[in-house]
């Protein structure tokens, strides 16, 4: 009997993934920070006709109820104009901070956050109750500022140059105002040098501080045989 060739035809492929498919790639580094902004803004809708009640949810200084509010104070905030003035600074940094890595961003919020919190619970007003993510901005810039010094990396210097012309007046917030949970600033920006610190402090590269370190060899020669400027 004769055997014929059959023929197959393959089965299409079930679709995978979701939404996030559908994103550029460079976009999927922001995905955590857009997902946290957002929860603030989903808090701050349902809190206004609640008459802010998910405040109390807060940091209260030295008292063990308060301490939750640790991981919670970052999320609420005291009114609209208090998460507006917070939500582009908070957008802005930690994106630059997101590009460092989803685990990297996760670590240094976790630890700001932790930072920022624990100050506030030692050291706040008493009777009070501290809210709002100003701590994490307040992290993220000094990590951004500081980290290239701790790392000896040329561009990170130049990247936290920037980032001081366009957000080092912030800095002012660090000054006692009535009012303003000067605790939460102080202790977040604390948090970021500390950290930046921390992650960087034993960082090997080839960059260094000088912006040609690159073009030369481990040996002390360039690679292609030339200085960086083409002198002989």
């Amino acid at each position: 009997m004769a055997s014929f060739p059959t023929s197959t035809t393959p089965s299409p492929k079930s679709p995978r993934g979701g939404a996030l498919d559908q994103v550029p790639q460079w976009l999927r580094p922001l995905a955590p920070v857009v997902m946290m902004l957002a929860v603030m803004w989903a808090v701050e809708i349902i809190n206004i006709p609640l008459g802010g009640r998910l405040d109390r949810f807060g940091v209260r200084p030295r008292e063990l109820a308060g301490l939750p509010g640790i991981v919670f104070a970052p999320f609420l905030h005291a009114g609209f104009g208090h998460l507006i003035a917070n939500t582009v600074p908070f957008l802005v940094l930690g994106a630059v901070v997101a590009y460092t890595g989803l685990r990297p961003f996760l670590m240094i919020t976790a630890l700001v956050m932790a930072g920022s919190g624990a100050g506030m619970w030692l050291f706040g007003s008493t009777n009070s109750v501290q809210v709002g993510a100003s701590g994490l901005v307040f992290g993220y810039l000094t990590y951004l500022l500081t980290r290239g010094f701790f790392a000896r990396r040329f561009t990170w210097i130049l990247g936290g140059a920037l980032i001081a012309l366009l957000y080092g007046s912030m800095l002012w917030g660090l000054i006692p105002r009535h009012g303003v949970s000067f605790t939460g600033h102080l202790f977040g920006a604390l948090s970021g040098i500390g950290v930046a610190w921390l992650m960087h402090r034993d960082d090997s590269t080839d960059e260094k501080l000088h912006p040609y370190a690159e073009m030369t060899s481990p040996g002390g020669g360039d690679t292609n045989g030339s200085a960086p400027w083409g002198d002989t």
